[in-house]
């Protein structure tokens, strides 16, 4: 498409787009196809511009191009495509960042398990939060710098050339053959990495995969900057906020839910945060425990993201192996860390323990007390020396107003640091963003974790901070009313059907504080074998999905997020949120989120015309 007309377009779409573009974090899956991300969405885009219609109906009737604004979203898709038709490029070989040195860490990364060398040329100078000393020590990066005046004066390279530049205006390259990668770089609002050549297009999918799992794609709002640019509009009139003033209410918000005492830390997304967690502990290892085998103990069926994200730092160190630690169903999960803990500290390793509380789908708690006596217990090497304590690393997405990290708290004897995904109850599905607190005992270590949360340049943006600054004083009330709708909701389908298997906290957990709005529905089934079995839930569940969303679509959605501030969302772990996870692991089971805010009488309606059904 012409240039100057493809901009006329999007400047009728920008006018024109569904809110949803600018303001939901997750979009909907029945009109998702994950293999297909931003590429359908594109498709169909390209056929509205090419007849140059933009009206608003049709434009919101696109499918959803990626389930989660952490892995890309409508803006971010046009903000490529725009780009890439301004550079002759393929929209799959231009990805847009919120950081400035995630593109070049994820190239390296790449190369690091390639065995390939990489020159990064810039002008002027890299990102501030560069820091090559420690990629080359703590990630295991090889890379040469060369400053250059322009693109044009680089030579040929053996191996990945990437050139990086900082610039106003990020939608145009000097294109030069021996360029493999350009990083156009802007103050305010992340970067744009451009793939040049097709010999080069096989590192789409691992830059796609280290954006999904170790950063975000640039935010909503900061493509709606770019692309206003573009067209030549000004940007957004929106005063600036109290930058301060949003930071120390956010801090002191998660300090009071969380019961620490210590200076907590905000990214821009739960898997950004975590990112940093994990490498700031390897870090630490490799300081104080020169030698050592690290040791990332992390359940096989968590979080797919979670799952993911410590097998991919694992992969790049010869010094990191993962240990599965089997937490749900007939799985203790204190006694599959005492085991694993006995066997750690035999082979005289680092522990760094990732998990969820409650689990994650089956919304199970293990005995507390036990738990922490089996965090704390000494043990011995098996030359008979003390064994390194484990770090326990606390994912309270689904509960974060329970106390684990003060003095007087349950976890106080242990080194815990927990985090939590911003998007869900601090944010009320607002953001992206995420937040990490250690207790007393694990404060040394957030040093080292900011330190790799600066390097990433996955710090929260002012943005981010200012919607939670407005959400998070809201959030322990409204975890508590979202609560008692689940409870409620959960209580009618005990009834309604009772042969149905229902993952709930109990009344006494929810005493102690365990007050999600999240329960697992493991439907009733029939069939001669396991498989036929197996088939017929997992229809079921995608009947009861449908016919929820069907009849109630202004508040029941097909979402994989919860915490949000309106509606119910329901999802099925096993193809959403655990798609990386090992097939034997995965949990084809129906996930239902409520909210404070919705018509539970109806959902409860609805139901029972289900099981009516059935």
């Amino acid at each position: 498409m012409e240039v100057n007309r493809m901009l006329d377009y999007i400047k009728d779409v920008l006018e024109n787009m569904p809110i949803a573009w600018l303001r939901l974090t997750t979009h909907r899956l029945d009109i998702y196809d994950e293999k297909l991300a931003k590429v359908q969405f594109l498709d169909q885009f390209e056929i509205l511009a090419n007849d140059n219609n933009a009206d608003s109906s049709v434009l919101n009737k696109l499918p959803t191009a990626y389930d989660y604004i952490r892995l890309g979203h409508p803006l971010s898709c046009l903000l490529e495509w725009v780009i890439a038709n301004k550079n002759n490029l393929s929209p799959d070989q231009v990805i847009s960042f919120l950081s400035k040195t995630s593109p070049i860490l994820a190239i390296l990364r790449k190369n690091l398990l390639d065995h390939k060398n990489t020159l990064i040329a810039f002008t002027d100078e890299l990102p501030r939060s560069f820091d090559s000393e420690i990629l080359r020590s703590i990630y295991g990066y090889t890379f040469e710098l060369k400053k250059v005046d322009k693109a044009s004066d680089i030579s040929t390279f053996d191996g990945s050339t990437i050139f990086v530049s900082q610039q106003g205006e990020i939608s145009s390259v000097d294109r030069n053959p021996n360029i493999d990668f350009y990083i156009n770089v802007h103050a305010d609002f992340g970067s744009v990495l451009l793939v040049n050549g097709e010999q080069n297009n096989n590192y789409i999918s691992d830059i796609q995969h280290v954006r999904r799992r170790e950063t975000v794609a640039m935010t909503p709002d900061n493509c709606l900057s770019v692309l206003k640019s573009l067209i030549k509009q000004p940007a957004s009139d929106t005063p600036k906020t109290n930058v301060v003033e949003n930071k120390a209410i956010v801090l002191d918000a998660i300090k009071e839910v969380s019961g620490a005492n210590t200076t907590p830390l905000v990214a821009s997304s739960g898997l950004s945060v975590q990112y940093a967690i994990l490498m700031g502990l390897v870090h630490n290892a490799k300081e104080n425990h020169k030698g050592k085998a690290i040791k990332i103990v992390v359940p096989p069926n968590c979080y797919g993201g979670t799952n993911d994200q410590a097998r991919r730092v694992a992969a790049c160190s010869d010094a990191i192996e993962i240990v599965d630690l089997p937490v749900d169903g007939d799985n203790d999960m204190v006694q599959s860390i005492a085991i694993v803990l006995d066997k750690i500290a035999n082979e005289d390793a680092i522990p760094y323990i990732i998990a969820e509380i409650p689990t994650n789908p089956r919304v199970e708690v293990p005995d507390l007390h036990k738990l922490r006596d089996v965090l704390s217990a000494k043990r011995k090497t098996a030359s008979g020396n003390e064994a390194i304590d484990p770090v326990f690393i606390l994912d309270q997405t689904f509960c974060p107003n329970v106390n684990f990290l003060g003095e007087a708290d349950i976890l106080s004897t242990v080194r815990t640091i927990s985090f939590a995904s911003g998007s869900k109850f601090p944010s009320g599905g607002k953001c992206t963003a995420g937040y990490c607190v250690a207790n007393k005992k694990g404060e040394a270590l957030m040093d080292k974790i900011a330190l790799h949360l600066r390097l990433c340049d996955n710090e929260a943006t002012d943005l981010q901070m200012e919607i939670l600054a407005k959400q998070m004083p809201s959030m322990k009330q409204r975890i508590h009313e979202a609560y008692l709708n689940t409870l409620e909701f959960v209580d009618f389908i005990k009834e309604t059907l009772p042969t149905a298997k229902i993952n709930f906290v109990s009344e006494e957990l929810a005493k102690e504080g365990f007050t999600p709005s999240v329960f697992s529905l493991d439907l009733p089934t029939k069939g001669a074998t396991v498989e036929e079995r197996e088939t017929y839930k997992r229809e079921l569940n995608h009947k009861l999905i449908h016919l929820m969303i069907s009849e109630i679509p202004n508040e029941s959605k097909y979402c994989v997020s919860y915490g949000q501030l309106n509606g119910c969302y329901w999802t099925i772990p096993a193809t959403s949120t655990q798609g990386t996870t090992k097939e034997d692991d995965k949990d084809y089971i129906a996930r239902v989120s409520l909210s404070p805010n919705m018509d539970v009488e109806l959902h409860k309606k609805v139901f029972l015309q289900f099981v009516e059904s059935m």
